[in-house]
């Protein structure tokens, strides 16, 4: 039988695809679930070290190698200081068969952000993995083999969580649907306890939005069937199925566009205009936006208006630190009340 770590080799050359434990792809956390941009990092580093992912070595990554993925954000030292927290907090637990004991313990153990690396003139990002990520890895014989460009295109961590389960399901042979109770179909999203406690609340907020995000933008097509004891939701069976090739043809032209506008197309209301922030550049001559930044940002003196460039790039950053996506709703009212109190300096 075949080893997830023989599979990860093997496939090391393959860039848009990263081998994941089946164990880790299933949702082995029990408590303290990452949030969506810690689990993209998780998938980065183990796609980094792909067959050596169970060896006790020390693996490396540049901070511009995390920027060049589409789909994570514009990282700073101290943003992906705060990931690493998240995943040196999440819990692993699987039995061990040689041992014959359940095993409970962590994905990471030291990781070092050297502040410029004298080689590179990068910063340099360097980590072990924690000795039960380790054992799982090695002891694994089933693997999830995950399309990367989905899973960091996916913003949500429910909507992670669950592509990476059923992605380890979807090899098995005469397998296309899984039952959950509902308790198990909130580990399996990592909802944290107390949150979304009704099952109409977990539908609403969690699974349903979820399943949308997975059928716009990954080669299958996921749906949800509740089964109730009396009138109370007992267990959900999530079935899945390979799309045809159109279906295959638009989830990757949907990958290739930008992510601005995607929740408004996912939602089948895409005739409306989109009104988004420009993701890159200056707002000059770019209205609305051109407008609101000279009638609002306060002027400098002897100028009309701030450089619109810096202005903009300031607005992003500013964006970004709030988790405010550049095509949210209120995302003109953002920049307008964000431009009353702007200052260059």
């Amino acid at each position: 039988m075949n080893k997830t770590t023989k599979v990860a080799a093997e496939r090391a050359h393959d860039q848009t695809k990263t081998v994941l434990p089946a164990e880790v792809a299933r949702g082995v956390y029990v408590e303290n679930a990452p949030s969506a941009e810690s689990l993209k990092l998780m998938h980065l580093l183990i796609g980094t070290a792909g067959g050596r992912m169970a060896d006790d070595v020390r693996h490396e990554i540049r901070l511009a190698d995390v920027k060049a993925v589409k789909g994570m954000r514009n990282h700073s030292r101290g943003t992906l200081r705060q990931l690493f927290i998240e995943l040196k907090q999440a819990v692993l637990i699987f039995d061990d068969d040689e041992t014959q004991c359940e095993v409970i313990g962590g994905f990471m153990d030291e990781i070092r952000i050297d502040h410029q690396h004298k080689v590179s003139d990068d910063l340099l990002i360097t980590w072990y993995f924690g000795r039960t990520f380790r054992t799982m890895a090695d002891q694994s014989c089933h693997w999830a083999i995950m399309d990367r460009q989905t899973v960091f295109a996916l913003s949500s961590k429910y909507s992670i969580m669950l592509f990476q389960h059923i992605s380890s399901l979807t090899n098995l042979d005469y397998v296309t649907s899984k039952t959950f109770t509902v308790q198990e179909m909130r580990a399996v999203l990592g909802v944290s306890e107390g949150k979304l406690s009704r099952w109409t609340h977990l539908y609403r907020d969690a699974l349903k939005p979820a399943i949308a995000e997975i059928n716009q933008t990954s080669r299958l097509t996921l749906t949800a069937t509740p089964h109730k004891i009396g009138r109370t939701v007992a267990s959900v069976e999530i079935a899945w199925e390979d799309k045809p090739l159109e279906g295959r043809k638009g989830a990757r032209r949907e990958l290739e566009h930008s992510k601005v506008g995607r929740k408004v197309r996912r939602d089948g209301t895409a005739e409306t205009p989109v009104i988004a922030f420009p993701s890159s550049g200056s707002v000059k001559d770019t209205q609305p936006w051109d407008k609101i930044a000279r009638e609002h940002a306060p002027k400098l003196e002897g100028r009309h208006t701030p450089d619109l460039r810096q202005l903009a790039d300031a607005f992003r950053k500013w964006c970004d630190s709030k988790s405010i996506n550049l095509d949210a709703s209120s995302i003109e009212k953002s920049f307008t009340t964000w431009c009353r109190s702007y200052s260059a300096r």
